[in-house]
């Protein structure tokens, strides 16, 4: 791994300047809720490299976060599962309805990932939603991650 584009919004100046003006816009709209009180540079780090590498023939560092961004807003997952009275409010709710939520809010199936909470409940961890190779335009995901949800009934934790 190479470890100064793995950190590039730690250390690497030169990186860090190709996204400075969209910095303000993601501590808004695209936080690290693992941990709130990180400034996001690590988390960021993380999508970069696990997501973003994917796409560095095509997209820059700062044409990949904006385009993140510009999905984020016109998608927005949380709004459409507050539509359907799906709420961050730390209770179950059935795997379907969600997943059900977000196809029918933005017309793709989503793959839903869970994990487990202190309490041994399965949560809402992650939505994986697929987009073509400019990153403007969602599609049908080929394939998803291994669901790890468990229970037809799902937390999902406030936040």
């Amino acid at each position: 791994m190479n470890q100064t584009r793995s950190i590039f919004v730690l250390t690497n100046k030169k990186k860090q300047l190709q996204i400075k003006d969209l910095l303000s816009s993601m501590k808004a709209n695209w936080p690290t809720l693992a941990c709130p009180s990180s400034d996001g540079s690590e988390f960021w780090s993380h999508e970069w490299e696990k997501h973003g590498t994917c796409s560095e023939s095509i997209l820059d560092q700062h044409s990949y976060f904006e385009a993140s961004l510009q999905l984020k807003k016109q998608t927005n997952l949380l709004q459409i599962l507050e539509d359907a009275g799906i709420h961050p409010d730390g209770e179950l709710y059935s795997l379907n309805s969600i997943r059900s939520a977000i196809s029918d809010g933005i017309g793709y199936t989503p793959g839903i990932e869970c994990n487990v909470d202190e309490s041994g409940n399965n949560q809402l961890f992650q939505v994986y939603l697929c987009v073509d190779t400019s990153a403007t335009n969602l599609t049908d995901c080929p394939v998803y991650p291994r669901s790890k949800c468990s229970s037809s009934s799902i937390e999902f934790p406030s936040f």
